[in-house]
């Protein structure tokens, strides 16, 4: 069976829809009782004005931060991980690839991506999202402060979420 990159785009956004609104909503309902206004908006739906919720599309890229096109999501069954990773200060992340794509959210600190291959650079700060490379050489550095990322990636069972090189 061969995996439709919208669907599986489809799923890992409402993932981070879901997660956003869980993060950013605060709920009446009882503990344990389904809040059908946040599934509604994780689903893509408009959810009435009066419920508060606000959805705010963090990244939509159908290439990596470097302008490379992604190709393809990987074959077999899908697997969403999402990671929170804590970077000490002044750390260099050795240099690595990814797999299949995937996406940062920088919740603190102050990251700075390297591609190996030209060594290019972005710089990221919190509440800014960066689309990865895939199968690029690729590192990351801190500055002064600890840097917490929340990594969503697309794969597939027993596949390596980086690889290092």
């Amino acid at each position: 069976m061969r995996i439709r990159a919208r669907n599986v785009t489809a799923w890992a956004m409402a993932g981070m829809v879901m997660f956003g609104a869980a993060a950013a909503h605060e709920t009446s309902q009882p503990a344990g009782e389904p809040d059908a206004s946040a599934a509604q908006a994780a689903a893509g739906a408009t959810a009435p004005a009066a419920s508060g919720i606000q959805v705010e599309t963090l990244l939509k890229a159908d290439s990596s931060w470097d302008g490379v096109a992604y190709a393809a999501y990987p074959e077999g069954r899908p697997e969403l991980t999402v990671v929170r990773l804590t970077i000490p200060p002044h750390t260099t992340l050795p240099w690595h690839t990814h797999p299949m794509p995937n996406a940062a959210y920088v919740v603190s600190g102050q990251i700075v991506v390297e591609k190996q291959a030209d060594g290019r650079k972005q710089t990221l700060g919190a509440g800014q999202v960066l689309a990865e490379m895939v199968d690029t050489p690729h590192r990351g550095i801190t500055g002064d402060e600890p840097v917490v990322l929340m990594v969503f990636y697309a794969g597939a069972p027993d596949m390596p979420l980086s690889v290092g090189h």
